[in-house]
């Protein structure tokens, strides 16, 4: 009884930590940026890319759209 206890101790415990490393490393969390910013200003700076680049591809969807009722 006490083996088992131990075993389903040590498994949990080698998951618990599986999961911590996946989360924190192979993520992608912990990668160094190339441009020399802090990992908070990278994140922000992406962040704001993103954004832009949606704006930009909704604002040109929404042009496609009124050339395409314009035409009908």
């Amino acid at each position: 009884m006490l083996g088992r206890l131990l075993s389903l101790i040590l498994g949990l415990a080698v998951v618990a930590f599986v999961a911590y490393w996946a989360i924190n490393h192979a993520a992608g969390t912990v990668q160094a940026d190339p441009e020399g910013r802090s990992q908070p200003k990278a994140v922000l700076d992406r962040t704001r890319e993103v954004k832009q680049r949606i704006e930009q591809d909704a604002e040109r969807r929404m042009r496609e759209t009124e050339r395409k009722m314009d035409e009908r």
